[in-house]
C-alpha cells in the first residue's frame, strides 16, 4: 500500500481498498445527504457489505486498467475520495470524479488529489484526455475543474434523470499537451 501527502495539513490520498468497507461505509453515512445532492454514490452503498462490492468493483478496474479509486484521509480519518471512473488507456481517455463530506469542504482537498491523479494518469500511464463531468447545479465540482486547469468543452442540456430531477452534465476536460506545458 502507498500514501501520498496532499500538503502540509496531514492529508493524504491512499488506494481505496475492499478492506476499507467500513471506514467507506462510515464517510458515505457522515456525507450521504451532502454526497448524494448531484451522485448516486450513496444510493449505490447503503451498508456495509455494498461499500465492499462497490471497492472491489474497482479493485478489479485497477487490475484490468481501466479505473482506479482512492482516499482521501485527514487527520486519519478517510473524508472523501477521487477515482477515475472509467479508463481506456487504448484510446488514451479517463473520466475523473470526486466525493467529499461536509466536514472536509473548503481545504482544496479535491483539487490537490485530483490534481495528483491526474498527473499520475498523463505523465505515468499515456492518458491523453481527461474528463470531469458534473451536473451544471454543482458549482464546488465545476470549480474544482476550473481550478485544474480543464476546459468547459460544453454542456448536455437534461442529460440524466437523478432523483426526479433532470439535469444539465458539463463536460470539463484537460488534454496532455495542456497539463504538461500548462
Amino acid at each position: 500500500m502507498f500514501s501520498r501527502p496532499l500538503g502540509d495539513d496531514g492529508a493524504e490520498l491512499r488506494p481505496l481498498e475492499p478492506w476499507h468497507a467500513p471506514e467507506f461505509f462510515a464517510n458515505i453515512e457522515r456525507g450521504r445527504e451532502f454526497i448524494g445532492q448531484y451522485i448516486a454514490l450513496p444510493d449505490a452503498v447503503p451498508d456495509v457489505e455494498a461499500a465492499r462490492v462497490y471497492l472491489a468493483n474497482y479493485a478489479e478496474k485497477a487490475k484490468t486498467d481501466t479505473g482506479r479509486i482512492y482516499g482521501i484521509w485527514l487527520a486519519g480519518r478517510l473524508v472523501g475520495g477521487v477515482l477515475f471512473r472509467v479508463m481506456d488507456l487504448r484510446q488514451g481517455t479517463a473520466e475523473a470524479g470526486c466525493w467529499l463530506e461536509p466536514s472536509a469542504v473548503g481545504k482544496g482537498l479535491v483539487t490537490r488529489a485530483a490534481r495528483l491523479v491526474i498527473d499520475w494518469a498523463i505523465r505515468e500511464r499515456g492518458v491523453h484526455r481527461v474528463e470531469w463531468l458534473a451536473s451544471s447545479a454543482n458549482a464546488p465540482s465545476i470549480a474544482v475543474a476550473r481550478r485544474l486547469g480543464m476546459t468547459r468543452d460544453g454542456v448536455l442540456r437534461q442529460h440524466y434523470l437523478y432523483r426526479g430531477v433532470r439535469h444539465d452534465m458539463e463536460v470539463w476536460s484537460v488534454l496532455a499537451p495542456e497539463w504538461i506545458d500548462g
